[in-house]
């Protein structure tokens, strides 16, 4: 009986205020995938996104669908070094994929291998997205994101859901 009144609040908190309630999930969610020793970066630290080079480690096929301006695909399954020798291993790189889980593996090979200042895109092109940060079909501006899965897109509320 007595842990019924706070579930019950908690309930009715979620039931109307849903967007937080998703929102609390989607952190939930992210803070179990997330290695505290593995650097993030927010959308709204502009010093660091705007000087780094953006590395998607999606699939070819969800890249294909959208991804950030001037991010260069390197995969996840297919990645390898050699995709990225070119890169100066003291430039800011940051890894993004759809909720950093592939990208922070992708992001510890690349600080395995050298490269100084690598951090992972907190909340991937899921959370670009939600926040209404524009995304890319090649060089024209698109509401398409490639959700993963069908599964995967319930943390995607905006733009047009491609899996």
């Amino acid at each position: 009986m007595v842990f019924r009144i706070p579930i019950l609040i908690l309930f009715l908190f979620f039931s109307i205020f849903p967007a937080f309630s998703q929102s609390f999930a989607y952190k939930t969610m992210l803070s179990g995938i997330y290695d505290d020793d593995f650097p993030t970066v927010s959308i709204d630290q502009k010093k660091i996104l705007d000087g780094a080079i953006l590395l998607d480690t999606r699939e070819k096929v969800e890249f294909e669908v959208s991804h950030l301006k001037g991010a260069r695909w390197v995969g996840y399954d297919t990645f390898s070094m050699e995709s990225v020798q070119d890169i100066p291993k003291d430039k800011a790189i940051v890894v993004y994929c759809s909720v950093g889980a592939r990208s922070q593996d992708v992001g510890k090979k690349l600080k395995a291998a050298g490269y100084k200042e690598v951090y992972n895109l907190y909340g991937g092109i899921f959370h670009w997205v939600n926040q209404e940060y524009p995304i890319y079909h090649g060089q024209s501006l698109t509401n398409k994101i490639h959700t993963y899965n069908r599964s995967w897109s319930i943390w995607v509320n905006k733009g047009e859901k491609v899996f």
